[in-house]
């Protein structure tokens, strides 16, 4: 019985745990969001920026560029940074962040999606 009754507490543990580590990660991401990305990409992922136009970043708001994108690519391009005619147009962030706050990333970049 006390085995049960363990067994079951370590079940509502772990189910708590990751129910609440969402929530914790969509949070995290969008303060690396806002800290990070926003000043060329926009809070609302706009790209309406001074250097966001300059640069001629995608809307991340379009569902046409949402639907275009995928999340790999997105993963590849936080982690490795994007070059567009030899020059680089954003740093790489792969030795920043670890795997799950990229993908918490590119959860936020979706979630920009109107």
């Amino acid at each position: 019985m006390k085995t049960m009754k363990t067994k079951a507490s370590l079940i509502i543990t772990s189910m708590t745990s990751i129910a609440l580590a969402a929530p914790l990660a969509a949070e995290e991401a969008k303060v690396i969001w806002e800290k990070n990305c926003a000043a060329c990409h926009g809070k609302d992922g706009s790209g309406d920026t001074k250097m966001g136009k300059k640069l001629e970043i995608r809307d991340f708001t379009d569902s046409k560029v949402q639907e275009a994108m995928k999340d790999e690519e997105m993963i590849k391009a936080i982690k490795e940074g994007i070059k567009k005619d030899g020059k680089t147009t954003m740093k790489g962030s792969g030795d920043k962040y670890s795997d799950e706050e990229i993908k918490s990333l590119v959860a936020c970049i979706r979630s920009f999606k109107k």
